[in-house]
């Protein structure tokens, strides 16, 4: 019986490949049914079918990665039993191999805390890799890693099986149906047009489309910047003695996958210099497609992936397979309610782990459609995390050839992307690189990161877990901030301005703190959801009665905008203009910061005049410069926003008058280890949308008192109401200087493991690795427990002896920020 479209749903899905059937199946588990699927040609047509269907972990550096991989391992290893159709789940094991000592150092770094996260993960020796893999030349290898329980699924019946289940939950799905535009009113979404002019209105539509994603959201300007590339894996005929529960194998020295198919070996390839696909737009007929291969360009990545496993050379080659897989800017997927349309959401660019993460993905954004909000960390994954150039044509093209072998191959904690840079670079770009700035990217800023004594010495020699070879250029600015002044240019820092009769309604609304502060005052605050859980940590400065500026980390630009942009009211006037392109921040901080100050401005700098925590506009040389007394970097300073057009000299007057304090341009890598000894909180890095200002330690930010509340005022209230938290953000120093701290190390008390860092630095001014981390106890975790307990942090599986403090451990009265 053909089922007629109906003409209206409650959620209409755009295509059905795994994340459209996943998302869909995952909705009917929350008690919606009036659900409809459209798929353009036949379900698993687009990039589904050749999909390799591993089921494996690979390194994960996060709680929500862990949470997205482990829930696609439990449900494929039952979906059969609940809906009678086979996903073809077997758990033949998983080996990730290291044939370098720093690789071995990264997996010993990471196996404890994916281990936390209910991952098996542990080290083998070299004769039980060889043993577990016994088709491959393995005499290089110094470890392996393993994990028993993962392995592989059948993609097709994967899908086919979620299809069933979903139908089973009253979810409707249409095959050769093409859903051509999106439609929308007043900035919400209303329901989708379909080829032949038919319509489904709809609340909500979400895009499962995979690689035709950017385009058809494009139609009504939403921006999802993924390209396909060209994705190849070789089978080889039929190799005697091959066992059909062959592990998986991992190995990024090759950037190739291993696995038995059909009595043959599949060599999958992540090879470096990719080649993008379809850069101006993916063929609307293309179903159950291949490319041709190129032969020529992966002849070489095929002769190094065949090193691995010499004995195929044995035998004849069954297929070559080229297929197109869609990647992300930064190679992590496209989630959420886009910023653009109200109820439209997305889950696309998978990166070629669309079965993988398609489960525990299609579970995250049915809660995000349900609940209003996700259930798990999503800021490393949020739609609204990318601007438009991310799209375009040049920066798909030229990041696309980087991707596969990033993702891939072996990784360190300070490497940055190569490809598609120099996009956003402050003025005073050029002035830092002569004074031998070392740039990383930081979305799509080129931000110093260190500065060597030359422009000739800024390179990283050697890439390692260990101390490089700039690392003591860091400690010695990091040791100018705490005994004479450092200048950083910060400019990569969002800066809104929010304007209007009604600007600060809006922004009280948002915020924990109290924003409605005489002008001239800055405030620190939290913005929260219904939930009490984190949406952004921001100042505001008011600069009058209707004009407010806040300042914010790039990395929560797009949410931080949408957030306003979802809260202001129909009848509320709010002008929001962003400012970053045309303010240049300047922060001079250090104990000697007034004292330079002073000889560029007329401006009266003293504690009396100028309190910690507001701004003035002060003249320096011939500029008028709006200066900020903040900091981030707990000694005490300005931050100041300085006209981009007259930034070159503003910089200038500072770095000449500053030689007599012994001033030092400082970069990233010493901001974080500044902060992490004050143990400042940072939204995006170690806070998230899954953590609460009470337990984060920022109490004194949140003012459950003010009048008019704010949003989530009544679930922080009822948060402190219980007392002393048994969940805690404490700060953590490790007593042996020797070892490094970068995130995610395990943390013990009296022997028990009670949580994991989330950031790490090297403390300079306290004499080791610092971090910062909640530990999590069955009881209220009290001061007194801090105090006397016997805490440890697990660096590559050895267990160093910390300190650990509710307090900061450097300067805990603050009094060297308000002096």
């Amino acid at each position: 019986m053909v089922i007629p479209l109906p003409s209206h749903a409650q959620t209409v899905i755009i295509g059905g490949g795994s994340i459209g059937c996943n998302t869909a199946y995952h909705l009917t588990k929350l008690g919606m049914s009036d659900i409809v699927l459209l798929e353009r040609d036949q379900l698993t047509s687009g990039t589904t079918w050749h999909a390799a269907g591993l089921i494996v972990a690979g390194l994960l550096t996060s709680e929500a990665e862990c949470e997205i991989y482990t829930h696609g391992r439990e449900l494929y290893s039952k979906l059969e039993k609940e809906t009678g159709v086979p996903t073809g789940f077997r758990d033949v094991g998983y080996l990730q191999i290291a044939n370098n000592e720093e690789r071995v150092h990264e997996m010993r770094r990471l196996a404890p805390f994916m281990r936390r996260q209910g991952i098996n993960i542990y080290e083998i020796s070299p004769k039980e890799s060889a043993s577990l893999f016994p088709i491959g030349d393995l005499s290089d290898v110094l470890a392996g890693f393993y994990i028993p329980e993962d392995g592989r699924a059948n993609p097709v019946d994967v899908t086919m099986s979620l299809a069933k289940g979903a139908r089973m939950g009253g979810a409707q799905i249409f095959e050769g149906v093409t859903a051509s535009e999106i439609m929308a009113q007043n900035g919400t979404v209303t329901g989708v047009r379909i080829r032949d002019g038919r319509t489904i209105t709809a609340e909500n539509v979400v895009i499962c489309g995979g690689m035709w994603s950017r385009q058809l959201g494009a139609k009504v300007g939403i921006n999802l910047p993924l390209q396909a590339a060209e994705h190849y894996y070789l089978i080889t005929e039929n190799i005697e003695g091959l066992g059909r529960d062959l592990p998986v194998l991992e190995d990024p020295s090759t950037y190739t996958y291993y696995r038995e198919e059909v009595g043959g070996l599949m060599l999958g390839l992540f090879e470096p210099n990719a080649a993008p696909w379809k850069l101006d737009g993916i063929p609307n007929n293309f179903a159950f497609g291949e490319v041709e291969p190129d032969w020529d360009r992966v002849g070489p990545h095929l002769e190094k992936a065949y090193s691995r496993v010499p004995d195929a050379l044995n035998v004849g080659v069954r297929k070559l397979f080229c297929g197109p897989e869609s990647f992300t800017p930064d190679l992590a997927p496209l989630v959420g309610e886009t910023p653009e349309l109200r109820n439209c959401f997305v889950a696309c660019g998978m990166n070629s782990l669309g079965i993988l993460n398609g489960a525990g993905t299609g579970k995250v954004l049915a809660h995000w459609i349900v609940d209003g909000c996700p259930p798990i960390d999503v800021t490393g994954i949020n739609v609204n995390r990318f601007t438009r150039h991310e799209a375009t044509r040049a920066f798909r093209q030229h990041r696309g050839s980087e991707l596969l072998s990033k993702m891939f191959g072996q990784h360190f904690h300070n490497e940055s992307y190569q490809t598609a840079r120099n996009l956003k670079r402050s003025v005073l770009h050029e002035r830092l690189a002569a004074n031998g700035a070392y740039f990383t990217e930081s979305h799509s800023w080129e931000v110093p990161d260190w500065f060597a004594p030359t422009m000739e010495q800024a390179k990283i020699d050697k890439f390692s877990w260990y101390r490089q070879n700039w690392f003591e250029w860091h400690a010695e600015e990091h040791r100018a901030a705490r005994q004479n002044v450092i200048m950083m240019d910060m400019s990569a820092m969002s800066k809104l301005l929010v304007e209007g009769p009604d600007a600060l309604y809006l922004l009280n609304r948002l915020s924990c703190n109290e924003i409605d502060v005489e002008v001239g005052r800055l405030v620190y605050t939290a913005w929260v959801n219904e939930k009490g859980r984190f949406e952004a940590d921001l100042t505001v400065t008011r600069l009058a009665e209707d004009r407010f500026m806040i300042v914010v980390g790039e990395n929560s630009h797009g949410h931080t905008l949408m957030r306003m942009q979802r809260h202001t009211r129909p009848d509320e006037v709010i002008i929001i203009t962003d400012l970053t392109p045309a303010i240049t921040q300047i922060n001079i901080h250090g104990p000697k910061a007034r004292a330079l100050i002073e000889t560029v401005t007329t401006a009266d700098m003293s504690n009396v005049a100028f309190p910690f925590m507001s701004w003035q506009d002060i003249e320096v040389g011939y500029w008028i410069v709006r200066a900020l007394r903040v900091t981030f970097v707990g000694e005490l300073g300005w931050e100041l926003q300085v006209p981009s057009y007259a930034a070159v000299q503003v910089y200038d007057l500072l770095k000449a008058a500053g030689q007599e304090f012994g001033l030092r341009d400082a970069g990233m890598q010493t901001l974080n280890s500044l902060r992490l000894e004050k143990a400042y909180r940072d939204f995006g890095l170690d806070l998230d949308n899954t953590d609460n200002p009470i337990e984060a330690g920022l109490g004194f930010a949140v003012k459950l008192d003010k009048p008019g509340g704010f949003i989530g005022c009544n679930a922080l209230a009822e948060i402190k109401g219980r007392g002393v938290p048994k969940n805690r953000m404490l700060q953590f120093l490790l007593q042996d200087p020797v070892p490094l701290l970068y995130g995610n190390e395990c943390v013990y008390l009296d022997g028990e493991e009670v949580g994991h860092l989330q950031v790490g630095g090297y403390g300079h001014s306290l004499g080791g690795a610092v971090g910062i981390g909640f530990a999590a106890l069955n009881v209220p975790l009290t001061a007194t427990i801090v105090a006397q307990g016997t805490w440890e942090v697990d660096v590559a599986g050895e267990r160093v002896r910390a300190s650990a403090s509710i307090r900061p451990l450097y300067d805990p009265a603050s009094d060297k920020v308000k002096a």
